[in-house]
Parts: C-alpha cells; sequence; structure tokens
C-alpha cells in the first residue's frame, strides 16, 4: 500500500460522506422531532458541501489525469526542470486508488513513451523516464549508442545544445516510430553496459542520458508492471519558482 496524497484524498472522501449520509438518513429527523434548530450543525454544513468537490478531485485524479511537477533536468530537453505536467492514469490500465490494484487493462507501454513510475526500492518515489525496452528485450548502450536486441538506434547529430546553463551534443533518436531528442554530455563518465528485461518489467532512461539515474543502475532497475502511473502526455505549466520565471511558450507542448 502507498500513503500518499491518493490516500488524504480517499479519507477526505469518506469521512465527508459519511457525516453527510448520516445527517441526512438519522440527525436530521432527530433534530425536527425534538423541535431544533432547521440550521445544520457547522461539521455537517462543510461535509455536504465539500464532499462532491473531493469525491471529483479523487476520481478525476486516480482513474483520469494526475498532475505532476518534474524535480529535475534528467529527461532534457524534452522536459525541464519546472514543468508540470499530466499524466494520463488510464493509458495502461485503471487501477483501484491507494492499493493500486489492477481493474481493467487497457494497454501496454511502447518503446519512446514518456512515463510515469512508482521507484521500485521506495514506492512513495514517482520518476519519469522514457521506455527503451520491453519485456524480453535485451538492452545495450555503448558510445553513446541505444541498441536494442543488437539492434543500433538511428541517431542524427544535431549540434551543441546550450540553453539553462548546459552546454552539451545534442542529437535526434528514433525508437520505433517515435523521435525525441537526447543529451549526451561529452565530460561525463559513461553509463554503459548489457541489460535483460525481465518479463513484466520496462527499461526506461533518461533522455538527458549521462545525467540520469535509470534502469541502468541497480537502485533503479528494470520497473515492474505493477508500478507504473501513467502515460506523461502534456505541459500545463513550466515555473522553476523562485529561480526563474515562467516558461509560457511551454504551456501546452504535447509530450513525445
Amino acid at each position: 500500500m502507498v500513503f500518499d496524497f491518493a490516500l488524504i484524498l480517499l479519507i477526505a472522501t469518506l469521512f465527508t460522506g459519511v457525516v453527510w449520509i448520516f445527517d441526512v438518513l438519522v440527525l436530521r429527523s432527530r433534530r425536527a422531532a425534538i423541535g431544533a434548530s432547521e440550521n445544520e450543525p457547522v461539521l455537517v454544513e462543510y461535509c455536504r458541501t465539500f464532499f462532491p468537490v473531493i469525491l471529483v478531485v479523487l476520481l478525476v485524479r486516480s482513474f483520469l489525469f494526475e498532475p505532476f511537477r518534474i524535480p529535475s533536468d534528467s529527461m532534457m530537453p524534452t522536459l525541464l526542470d519546472g514543468d508540470f505536467i499530466f499524466v494520463n492514469k488510464y493509458a495502461y490500465g485503471i487501477r483501484l486508488p491507494v492499493i493500486n490494484k489492477m481493474m481493467v487493462e487497457v494497454d501496454k507501454p511502447k518503446r519512446g513513451e514518456v512515463i510515469v513510475f512508482r521507484l521500485p526500492a521506495d514506492p512513495n518515489t514517482n520518476y519519469i523516464k522514457r521506455v527503451v525496452g520491453l519485456p524480453g528485450d535485451r538492452i545495450g548502450y555503448h558510445a553513446n549508442r541505444l541498441y536494442i536486441n543488437g539492434e543500433p538506434m538511428p541517431i542524427v547529430t544535431r549540434g551543441t545544445y546550450r540553453k539553462f546553463g548546459y552546454q552539451a551534443n545534442l542529437v535526434e533518436e528514433s525508437i520505433g516510430d517515435n523521435e525525441h531528442e537526447v543529451l549526451l554530455l561529452p565530460q561525463r563518465v559513461k553509463r554503459e553496459g548489457e541489460w535483460q528485461v525481465p518479463e513484466g518489467h520496462y527499461f526506461v532512461m533518461g533522455d538527458n542520458r549521462d545525467n540520469s539515474r535509470d534502469s541502468r543502475f541497480q537502485s533503479v532497475g528494470a520497473i515492474p508492471e505493477s508500478q507504473l502511473v501513467g502515460r506523461a502526455v502534456r505541459i500545463w505549466m513550466n515555473w522553476n519558482f523562485p529561480e526563474d520565471a515562467p516558461l509560457w511558450d511551454r504551456v501546452g507542448e504535447k509530450i513525445e
């Protein structure tokens, strides 16, 4: 069980709903029988007012879309520190909130998709990375090149990236039908190797390849399907407060 904001919403929904219903079924008639004031108790009034609001937030956040903030630069240049994004919660199946039990399977992650997942070693921590390996795949990363089942993924050099304090090599990488930009830092030690993706797991990497803690590291490893949160779909705000002003041109940008 993951004790997070979903648990708080669930408890608040149950509490306000039970108080409101108990008043309707029991307390209201008792007040009328003894000729008490028709005014609702303050607690009941608050519960009646906030119950539908909290319920809607719980349903939307649990089954449709959940907002997240990008806390690092591991997905640059696709996502920046300070991006606020929406995550499609039903893309990979409908799960019960809090206990995270799969109820309805919808789809599976595809290579190249950007996903949010719970860190297996600490389920209270959410990570965002790009899926590069599916169950059963053999992943290799050598000399800044990604290999899937022995095949090198096509890359095109796009020059030098000079933004947000970075100076890095910018390349465009293709994984199937997905094309995305990747940063390579010449001065950084490369995390290279070969990995076999277990069944029911996914191999993920950050687009900022030399500044990302991802499935190449033992502390992260391949991500079990049970830890998937959803697919990142769109940026709705960028504001790295208080260091920088909002980047309005990123608002509404699709995540690919």
